[in-house]
């Protein structure tokens, strides 16, 4: 049997001082090729979760206390900082939330991405612009010369998330970590998005791991998911399976409240 690509076990984390658990006792992992979706409410402890795989928590804040969490047979926690950087962009991506204040608004795309291919492939300018142009065509933005050459306050949410997809797929990560990557889009918009992440992970056979609150996204996206609540797992499985026999209360509701399955004109039960 294939090793996974990602393995998380019995992770937590704290604050530094100790008072409180904000992740306790985390375990899952990603499949190689598998979009493996971490979903649940605000504060279920998934962007904790995540930014922990990365190593991109506020080490004066929090921390992890134990676990492990194995990346392609390298325990990220135990790495020191070099390599740990080398692994961030160039093997593991990362889409952060809100595509409206993730570029720097100072500097033009395309200088933001050309950096990217300088640091992780050692590429000058011309072959980084080349590279970077391409990139933004596989992302279905047309005019890419003139994407590159806008600041990002020039360009539309839509287009701003597909430039935030292209930063990540530059470098043709293993894994993509893609946390709620159609934040403030509108639903044309986001289903444009979300089929080009799918495509692209498909194309590069990377692995992804996409945190979302959107049941319906991960029903339409994820080969697997994984559910928290209150920074614990309460189930994870195959998506079909799921959600068609959800074992928890909470997964049910989570199903309850999506609007597609509510009873015409009744009211839309929410988790409690």
């Amino acid at each position: 049997m294939t090793e996974p690509l990602l393995q998380i076990n019995n992770l937590t984390v704290q604050t530094v001082n100790g008072e409180r658990t904000l992740v306790n006792d985390v375990s899952f992992s990603v499949p190689r090729g598998a979009i493996v979706g971490l979903v649940g409410e605000s504060g279920s402890g998934k962007s904790v979760t995540s930014l922990s795989i990365l190593r991109l928590l506020p080490a004066k804040q929090v921390r992890p206390v134990a676990g492990r969490i194995v990346f392609d047979g390298q325990d990220v926690l135990s790495l020191a900082d070099e390599p740990m950087r080398a692994l961030r962009g160039k093997h593991i991506a990362y889409v952060p939330q809100e595509p409206m204040s993730a570029l720097n608004p100072t500097v033009r795309v395309g200088s933001q991405l050309i950096r990217v291919l300088q640091v992780h492939e050692g590429l000058d300018v011309s072959a980084a612009r080349t590279r970077a142009a391409q990139t933004l065509l596989q992302m279905h933005l047309r005019d890419p010369e003139r994407i590159l050459d806008s600041y990002p306050f020039e360009l539309s949410g839509g287009q701003r998330q597909r430039v935030l997809l292209t930063n990540a797929f530059l470098c043709t990560p293993d894994l993509l970590i893609a946390d709620e990557p159609t934040t403030a889009l509108d639903v044309t918009v986001q289903a444009q998005v979300l089929a080009t992440l799918r495509e692209r992970a498909e194309d590069l056979g990377a692995s992804v791991l996409l945190v979302t609150h959107n049941m319906g996204v991960v029903w339409n996206l994820c080969s697997h998911t994984v559910v928290m609540r209150c920074g614990e797992v309460v189930e994870q499985g195959e998506t079909k399976a799921l959600f068609a026999a959800p074992q928890t209360a909470y997964t049910r509701q989570l199903l309850d409240a999506l609007p597609e399955r509510a009873t015409p004109r009744q009211p839309i039960r929410v988790a409690a």
